[in-house]
């Protein structure tokens, strides 16, 4: 068993003692091909909970400095994680994405790029409308709807596929993608939930 599975086993169970939660749309989620789930980033506890409810394991882009402490960035590494410099035009990052998606494996991205303070949805950074158009990926908006308060409901929604072909057939800007995908994320709620 992987150091994976043995994490997402120990967080299923802590999250399941510590909040109700509800997942909505997992069938949204392909079952084989490359995916890139985008969510929204409300918690430090977010990568975990999309880890526990999406059908595939998921690798998360993670700041690269988690990656410099010893212990923790091995850890990270057999977690499915991989480093990004925020800030900057990472291209080992971009690539390690992409071989990612070309390997059709499940890539987790936080359009925004960082944790909303008040917890409203903000503006997406152009990073996950680059990895959107350039690789075949299926694109699932998530949405994590809190806050995380103990023994507090937390809904999980994974929304339908967005339909990316006709920005790619415009030769659309990474950020005119990531706009869309964020649009996507916003309307997600759980009235609308099945």
């Amino acid at each position: 068993m992987s150091i994976y599975n043995i994490g997402k086993g120990i967080c299923m169970i802590i999250y399941h003692v510590l909040f109700r939660i509800k997942v909505s749309g997992k069938e949204h989620v392909p079952q084989n091909g490359p995916v890139i789930i985008c969510t929204n980033h409300i918690s430090n506890f977010d990568p975990p909970l999309v880890g526990i409810t999406s059908k595939r394991p998921v690798s998360f882009m993670a700041k690269a400095e988690l990656f410099e402490k010893p212990i923790l960035g091995k850890l990270m590494f057999k977690i499915r994680a991989f480093p990004v410099k925020r800030g900057l035009s990472d291209r080992k990052a971009l690539k390690s994405g992409l071989k990612l998606l070309k390997d059709d494996q499940v890539m987790g991205l936080f359009p925004e790029g960082r944790r909303s303070k008040d917890g409203e949805i903000g503006k997406a950074l152009a990073g996950a409308g680059f990895f959107a158009l350039r690789s075949d990926a299926t694109v699932i908006p998530c949405r994590i709807i809190g806050p995380y308060k103990l023994f507090g409901k937390i809904h999980v929604i994974y929304g339908k596929p967005v339909n990316m072909d006709e920005l790619k057939n415009q030769k659309a800007s990474p950020q005119e993608a990531a706009d869309l995908i964020m649009d996507d994320i916003r309307n997600l709620s759980i009235d609308k939930a099945v």
